[in-house]
């Protein structure tokens, strides 16, 4: 699994792996931390606190900085590396004191520790200091978009109005002209400036790309206003192109019904807002190490950002951290709106590290919390899938499906179409996966599944071929489809080209033991039952489920009859999909 990166070069890889043990338990001490392993040389903790950072143990990483850099290890490197496991770790407070800001140090690393402290005045109220910082010229790459749109929030905390006010720019850069454009709006409604501060708010709705992202913002300002109604028009705008948009509906419900607007941000919660944004950008260029510490810098200045939270627990899980992933997601707490899918994140972790029962309980709990909502109930649906139990998820299902009856939603209906294929319930399976086609007739996904059903069954074989022909042609690196073609070959009698697609498939897909098991059907039938032989013993060696290992068994034993068994077409994970 991919590991999160430090900010800055490090040593071999398999170097500090080697030089790594288990973890420390981590004490604390006068001045926070105490060393990890006593008698440990200085050396020694250095280079375990490489191998933890390489892991993704930031916590941990700091530790034994801290330990190294207390038993007289090269100070500089020390502070450096502290500083980063520090801030990666969350504990912003220690990373801002620890931060290497004087020249001659690594220049990348200097810059995110300025950038680090002036986030630490602001969340203290220390805008004068804050903008000292940002106004730093060495404060450069990446971080300018950062820098452009916190200093009129600094300003705002110094008492700045005039420099507060002025629009951000930074050439070519559309985050900083949108994001910007809000934060000018927001400080304008803050200094009382209502027209202009709406004229803000308009300019970003004229934005057609954009309109969705910042509309809740401009609502909740006309709800500030008293002009509800205006708001209620508006979310309802977005909602006829996002009708299941949860944040939507529940702005539209609370507009409708007169209640409470939301207040408008605090400085900290907009400097906060600008820093999620610019992580959210890192996060879709993969540069994982600069996302989370932009999160963590966020969190410091607004420690119940729910959607910086989920983004922490996002990253910590890719990055091969479960347990803090975990941590992070229990952070949004019960009546949230986000309760449920940070309780579905949790789920799933549980559900990949192999505590199947717990993964379940908790995804049905959060399912049946008041207010869920419609995904809460697909998270629960699809891990009840992921663990074959197809019955109940049709049963969770139904009632989605029930309320859509106008306007199903073809992807509802495909997923509810497998869980019935899978629950031996095939004329309902074909029904739903013939209408979810109908509503959506170029999906490859659709086509593989139904038209693999009905070739499996020898039922409507043209067909069947256009139709995966059709699904190959769309994504051709599929080896799944490729499988599904193959196989319809192999059923119309063309075992010639049967086995170019099979072949083709297992490239891709070389640990897919359906596909292994196809092909070695294929090459017995050519009369290659060597080759069979050695694709039968492989599925073996690929986790095969009961079904799979014992056909393979069997045709190890005695070949093939006058059918060799076939497989379920693979899926895309149904939650994923809608």
């Amino acid at each position: 699994m991919m590991r999160l990166r430090v900010l800055l070069s490090l040593a071999s890889t398999a170097v500090l792996a080697a030089c790594a043990t288990s973890g420390p338990t981590l004490r604390g001490s006068a001045d926070g931390w105490s060393a990890p392993w006593e008698g440990r040389s200085a050396y020694g903790q250095f280079l375990a606190g490489q191998a933890a950072l390489e892991d993704g143990r930031s916590d941990e990483a700091a530790a034994y900085f801290q330990a190294a850099r207390n038993l007289g290890e090269d100070p500089g490197l020390l502070g450096e590396r502290a500083f980063t496991a520090s801030l990666l770790a969350g504990d912003v407070t220690r990373a801002a004191q620890l931060a290497p800001v004087a020249p001659g140090g690594t220049e990348g690393v200097r810059r995110l520790a300025l950038l680090t402290q002036s986030v630490d005045f602001l969340s203290r109220g220390k805008g004068k200091e804050a903008q000292a910082l940002l106004a730093d010229p060495g404060l450069g790459f990446p971080h300018r978009p950062a820098v452009t749109l916190l200093t009129p929030w600094a300003a705002a905390a110094a008492g700045d109005a005039a420099k507060s006010q002025v629009q951000p720019e930074l050439r070519n850069d559309r985050l900083v002209q949108y994001f910007g454009r809000l934060g000018r709006a927001e400080i304008l409604e803050r200094a009382g400036k209502t027209a202009e501060a709406e004229t803000e708010f308009k300019a970003l709705m004229d934005i057609e790309a954009v309109r969705p992202m910042f509309a809740i913002d401009y609502g909740a300002f006309l709800e500030r206003r008293k002009r509800r109604d205006e708001a209620v028009a508006l979310y309802d705008s977005l909602l006829a192109q996002a009708p299941t948009d949860s944040a939507l509906l529940d702005a539209r419900a609370r507009a409708a019904g007169r209640k409470a607007p939301p207040p408008l941000a605090t400085v900290r919660q907009g400097a906060a807002n600008a820093l999620v944004a610019c992580a959210a950008v890192f996060s879709n260029e993969r540069q994982s190490q600069f996302a989370l510490a932009y999160l963590r810098l966020a969190l410091h200045l607004d420690p119940k950002r729910e959607d910086a939270l989920l983004m922490v627990g996002d990253l910590l899980d890719q990055g091969g951290d479960p347990e803090a992933a975990r941590a992070a997601y229990a952070k949004v707490p019960a009546g949230s709106a986000r309760y449920a899918a940070a309780q579905g994140k949790i789920a799933w972790t549980l559900q990949s590290a192999g505590d199947k029962d717990k993964a379940l309980a908790i995804a049905e709990a959060a399912a049946k919390v008041l207010g869920a909502g419609r995904s809460a109930q697909l998270v629960y649906a699809d891990l009840l899938r992921a663990n074959d139990r197809w019955a109940d998820a049709v049963a969770v299902i139904d009632p989605l499906v029930a309320a859509e009856k106008d306007k199903p939603d073809w992807r509802l209906l495909y997923m509810r179409g497998v869980s019935l294929e899978r629950a031996g319930r095939w004329p309902d399976a074909e029904r739903d996966l013939q209408q979810a086609l109908s509503l959506n007739p170029e999906e490859p996904e659709l086509l593989n599944y139904l038209g693999y059903s009905w070739i499996d069954r020898n039922e409507r074989l043209p067909e069947a071929l256009a139709m995966v022909q059709k699904a190959v042609k769309a994504n051709p690196q599929s080896g799944a489809m490729l499988d599904s073609l193959g196989w319809a070959y192999h059923r119309l009698g063309d075992d010639k080209a049967a086995v170019e697609m099979l072949e083709q498939a297992i490239e891709f897909e070389p640990g897919d033991p359906d596909i292994n098991d196809h092909l070695g059907d294929v090459y017995w039938r050519l009369g290659r039952k060597t080759e069979a032989q050695f694709q039968w013993r492989r599925v073996l060696s690929l986790e095969p489920t009961p079904e799979q290992k014992a056909a393979a068994e069997a045709k190890l034993k005695d070949g093939l009859g006058s059918k060799g068994p076939a497989k379920a077409p693979t899926v895309a994970n149904g939650a994923d999909a809608l």
